[in-house]
């Protein structure tokens, strides 16, 4: 038995258009889009009436695959819940990008909120953390060369 590699990160949303506009405009592509339901999800997921629409987003070089799922049934009582960067539990995805600066700026021009600054790790890295829509975190680690 071997672990091979992370298929995909999931995250569910509840603006699926919000959130797949945001990351098209990042850089990645729609791979496929869907609607599921049915007991086989059912049973995978444990939860009842369980009716979805999933979007496939892949990275420009292949290597990485994000799933957003819209939740039609069941509903989250509760709602999205704001989490910071300390908040334990899954917290971020991290995409390894070129010029930060430019990006940043470009997010910022759409309303995404950057958390501190753009900092430099070490004469390694350029850092920052970002707030996209649904309050998903996304980390931006530009390698400096």
């Amino acid at each position: 038995m071997k672990i091979q590699r992370i298929d995909h990160v999931g995250v569910i949303v509840n603006d699926l258009s919000a959130a797949k506009e945001f990351f098209l405009d990042f850089g990645l592509e729609v791979l496929g889009e869907g609607e599921v339901e049915g007991e086989w999800v059912e049973r995978i997921l444990g939860l009842n009436e369980v009716r979805e629409t999933i979007v496939m987003l892949g990275m420009p070089d292949g290597q990485a695959t994000l799933e957003l799922v819209k939740f039609h049934s069941p509903l989250d009582e509760k709602g999205i819940q704001h989490s910071f960067s300390n908040t334990l539990g899954i917290q971020h995805i991290a995409f390894a990008v070129e010029d930060i600066e430019s990006i940043v700026a470009k997010l910022k021009k759409k309303g995404t909120k950057l958390f501190g600054e753009i900092q430099n790790y070490e004469n390694t890295y350029k850092l920052c953390y970002v707030r996209g829509p649904e309050g998903i975190i996304l980390e931006l680690a530009e390698k400096i060369r």
